[in-house]
């Protein structure tokens, strides 16, 4: 019997993952959550195999602090609207497995039977627009002024904090429109975003 943690924000959501999931011989569910501050007590008091995530819960903090606190417990992670950027930060973790909500319920629960046995799932649509998805072309530190920059923060505040001149966060942020092709700092932030280098 593999046993089934589900973390969803919906409950409607919930409860339909809750019946496609027990409906199948081989599965029981275990503990059901609606909220990411739930999730690891939830998983440390039920040890489920498996843990089915939302990724609006938000999904990425809850799957590492499962894989760092109930390491036993695989991931597989549901999505609505997912980008190929979310995908490929989310196999880069600890997640084995990403699905969209859109999946057929006996593939559903193939994909549990799948992460529990420790195996990665990804539906194929969703692993080839991964596969496709570009390169990140920018440096660690432009991450770091992107990352500090997608907080609102201004050049002299990112420049304190990094240790940086002012001209050298410019010139950095500079590059990082060059290099995503962005109009402006949101729009780098937001294409980064997409494509999951942030």
């Amino acid at each position: 019997m593999i046993k089934i943690l589900i973390a969803e924000h919906l409950p409607l959501v919930r409860r339909g993952l809750l019946a496609t999931l027990g409906a199948e011989p081989d599965l029981r569910v275990v503990a059901e959550v609606g909220c990411a501050e739930e999730v690891a007590q939830a998983a440390l008091s039920s040890e489920p195999d498996v843990a089915v995530v939302n990724l609006d819960l938000p999904g990425l903090p809850v799957v590492a602090e499962l894989a760092e606190r109930v390491p036993p417990c695989g991931t597989l992670i549901l999505s609505a609207r997912p980008d190929p950027g979310q995908v490929r930060k989310a196999l880069a973790g600890p997640a084995l497995g990403f699905m969209t909500l859109c999946v057929a319920p006996e593939r559903l629960a193939e994909g549990v039977r799948l992460v529990a046995a420790g195996r990665q799932v990804v539906e194929a649509e969703l692993a080839v627009a991964a596969l496709q998805c570009a390169t990140n072309p920018l440096t660690r530190r432009e991450l770091e002024v992107l990352r500090i920059a997608a907080g609102g923060a201004r050049s002299t505040e990112i420049a304190d904090q990094l240790f940086l001149s002012v001209g050298t966060v410019r010139n950095h942020l500079s590059r990082i429109m060059c290099k995503t092709g962005a109009r402006n700092r949101l729009d780098a932030v937001r294409i980064a975003s997409d494509f999951g280098w942030l």
